[in-house]
């Protein structure tokens, strides 16, 4: 049994650990760079160790200083969390033969789901509904072609080892082909180090709809329902909500079904969740798969009653899911609270927040690992925190969240709190009549 973990993260989803591990007695150790000193996380963990400087590759992407780490506090588990080395297998490995309790799928899950093109041939295979495409990778522009006129223009070219947009390109006509293919094996090559693509058709105006499952180490898998993250830009999510308000409770057991199925064909281990693409007509077809706790759990811990870091803890323990059967109730939108200026192409806005002021009442949540006086570091990803309500339906959860937005006070800084009391006033969201392609038809004026 777990009984110190050290968390090879930092700011709120390392605080998020730490709050359920105090829930359950677990002692907990904290990393952190020079530039997080001052961050909750290091304050309310059982102990700190710094680990390098504020580079990420000099702290939270060094392998040898988290294990050292590990080693000096007595140890005996790591939960990477998200981002980082979360996803990383060859990192999950070391853990294991180090005899640490790794808090999260075994690495062989993490190496098949994270190759989305060997992900999709295995779900493919599995009979979960795939975006018809290439089977497999794409090696030269002769096949590119080939396989763009049978399936029919607008395509998709992605890069297989990646993610959040990047070595991804939209061709809508023949002519564009040849030059999106160099753009994206360059850019995959340049973000992952491997320039591997693969082709799909373009489902033309969707919604990124998510199922959150869980498996245990004996055979159980269930589904915690759906999440809905179309509201995004450059394919990074900013908006979640969750039950989705374009599936019906049909569809949901298909979709649930499918991820089962999907997860039962690998064995799946621990929290993750499996993305799809759903079209006008309900369609849906899988997209990838997260080895890991996402961003976004809140909702789903909002509309279940289930403590995902727990189930995650537990399963890391040997110990069996706590529930079979998920109930559902009410629901629940979160607004990821960036410190970015929306203004100005949501240009990062790091600095010293001068007031803070976080928002209360009956089903809103906030989880932030900034306070006043705080200063933001320019090395990482720009999240401060996020703002989740929770209510019967989702028009009194949109309003209870723009009255959340309204109290939630961040001075110093720019952050995209305006943004989105932007977005639980648009039309659009409301009437929930929009797709991916939301932020950017804002852009445009639509």
């Amino acid at each position: 049994m777990i009984k110190k973990l050290l968390i090879a993260n930092r700011g709120e989803i390392a605080l998020r650990i730490i709050r359920t591990c105090k829930e359950i007695g677990i002692k907990t150790v904290a990393v952190y760079s020079d530039a997080d000193k001052d961050s909750l996380h290091v304050k309310f963990a059982d102990e700190a160790v710094c680990i390098g400087g504020s580079a990420s590759k000099e702290s939270y992407l060094n392998v040898p200083r988290i294990l050292s780490a590990a080693s000096i506090t007595n140890s005996d588990a790591i939960h990477p969390g998200y981002g980082f080395l979360a996803e990383n297998a060859e990192f999950a490995e070391i853990c294991i033969d180090s005899k640490l309790n790794f808090v999260g799928p075994l690495p062989e899950m993490i190496t098949s789901m994270g190759n989305k093109s060997f992900a999709k041939d295995t779900m493919k295979a599995a009979g979960v509904p795939v975006v018809p495409g290439s089977d497999g990778v794409i090696h030269n522009i002769d096949e590119l072609r080939e396989v763009a006129e049978s399936i029919g223009y607008p395509v998709m070219i992605k890069a297989s080892a990646g993610g959040g947009g990047k070595g991804m390109r939209i061709v809508r006509d023949a002519d564009q082909l040849e030059n999106a293919f160099v753009t994206a094996k360059n850019e995959a090559q340049s973000a992952f180090g491997n320039d591997d693509v693969y082709l799909e058709k373009f489902v033309d105006k969707p919604r990124h709809v998510e199922i959150q499952i869980l498996g245990d180490k004996h055979g159980n898998i269930i589904s915690l329902g759906e999440r809905d993250c179309s509201i995004q830009r450059r394919h990074q999510k900013l908006i979640e909500e969750s039950p989705s308000p374009v599936i019906d409770e049909a569809t949901r057991e298909k979709m649930s079904a499918a991820a089962i199925l999907g997860a039962k064909s690998v064995n799946y281990l621990g929290a993750g969740t499996i993305e799809f693409l759903v079209d006008a007509n309900k369609d849906f077809y899988f997209m990838e798969m997260n080895t890991r706790i996402q961003v976004e759990h809140p909702v789903t811990e909002m509309i279940t009653g289930t403590d995902l870091i727990r189930e995650q803890i537990r399963i890391a323990n040997g110990e069996k899911i706590t529930k079979k059967k998920i109930r559902m109730s009410g629901h629940s939108i979160e607004c990821r609270i960036n410190a970015e200026d929306p203004d100005n192409g949501f240009r990062p806005s790091p600095g010293m927040i001068t007031a803070f002021n976080q928002p209360g009442g009956p089903g809103v949540r906030v989880d932030t690992h900034c306070y006043t006086g705080y200063k933001i570091p320019p090395f990482y990803d720009s999240l401060i925190g996020k703002l989740i309500v929770h209510a019967d339906t989702r028009e009194e959860a949109t309003k209870k969240i723009l009255r959340a937005l309204d109290e939630f006070i961040v001075e110093g800084i720019k952050t995209t709190i305006p943004f989105h009391q932007m977005i639980m006033t648009n039309e659009s969201f409301l009437s929930n009549d929009y797709d991916t392609g939301f932020i950017d038809n804002l852009k445009k004026g639509e």
